[in-house]
């Protein structure tokens, strides 16, 4: 069977335990989550089609894993299975303002045993965009896949999309981490990073010098999200700062994923990269903010992901 998958994403599909409020001892909600899954589950909730590359345990967890994908419209026959490993675990907690933290059980787990000869090269093959990460980076064999992915994906002549994601307890050494998420820039043609992200890459707390200096190592188009204000945008020749939306903030857990997924819906609707224009790229931001916002009015990732009707409204009710 051909994949019409226009987006497809190669890195960590895992499981968000989410702390659920109440007495008594901590209650943990199960969620499914894992950057590259997530922002494939933001495209596809957008009306786009999607394709997942990636490894889960032969276990309860890696089934349920497979079965959302399948649920959410998410092409899962790029997703192995492994028994050196089970699925990766997150524990995440969660501050009074919606923000989180992770305590990871990764050691190893299932995401990091992809090799290359387990990557379903046709899926690469078929679709426009491939999106990856800095967290299958973080140890063999998984680096090698998502690097010879990637480097595929450019001699096709495919838009490549990079999300650094940034998570420190999964690297060993911190300063090597960073080097890594370095190196993949010019592999990027999309990229989009937080805050704190643009800061470790590039030592600027300035937006437009900071990403300046990103589009100097290669990417075309380059967000920085900052959080409920908004993101910075350098596309199409324009760059600017786009606010964000005041909303009940939850749970911030895959609000950059859904900013990222609508982002890539939104250039991929236009035509492409080499399409959009520059009265597109404010548009796109603004879009991508009110997904963002949305996402973090719910709990988990790939569940709390919205519809293209409620981010219209959104953006309807403030423009």
């Amino acid at each position: 069977m051909k994949s019409d998958a226009r987006l497809v994403a190669i890195g960590e599909l895992l499981i968000d335990f989410t702390p659920m409020k109440g007495t008594g001892n901590p209650k943990f909600e199960q969620n499914p989550g894992g950057a590259p899954a997530n922002v494939l589950a933001a495209f596809t909730k957008l009306g786009g089609s999607a394709a997942m590359i990636g490894m889960v345990g032969e276990d309860l967890f890696g089934r349920y894993l497979r079965g959302v994908l399948q649920e959410t419209g998410i092409d899962d026959r790029g997703l192995k299975t492994t028994a050196e490993a089970e699925t990766t675990l997150a524990f995440v907690s969660i501050a009074p303002d919606g923000d989180r933290d992770f305590v990871f059980y990764r050691r190893p787990g299932a995401d990091t045993r992809l090799r290359w000869e387990d990557v379903d090269v046709s899926l690469i093959e078929r679709c426009r965009i491939l999106a990856f990460g800095s967290l299958s980076q973080t140890t063999e064999p998984s680096r090698t896949a998502t690097l010879r992915a990637v480097e595929l994906a450019r001699k096709l002549g495919k838009t490549t999309a990079y999300d650094p994601n940034w998570r420190p307890s999964l690297w060993h050494d911190r300063e090597n981490g960073i080097a890594v998420m370095r190196a993949s820039l010019p592999y990027a043609d999309i990229l989009k990073v937080s805050d704190e992200e643009a800061i470790l890459l590039t030592g600027e707390r300035d937006w437009t010098r900071a990403a300046k200096r990103l589009a100097e190592s290669g990417p075309r188009a380059i967000f920085i999200t900052l959080g409920a204000d908004g993101c910075y945008y350098r596309l199409a020749g324009v760059e600017g700062l786009a606010p964000g939306y005041s909303v009940n903030c939850v749970d911030t857990t895959g609000s950059g994923d859904a900013f990222f997924g609508a982002a890539l819906a939104e250039i991929d609707a236009l035509g492409g990269l080499d399409a959009v224009t520059s009265k597109d790229a404010a548009r796109i931001a603004r879009f991508s903010n009110a997904a963002g916002a949305l996402c973090a009015t719910r709990r988990g990732a790939i569940p709390a992901m919205p519809e293209r009707t409620e981010v219209e409204a959104l953006l309807s009710g403030v423009e």
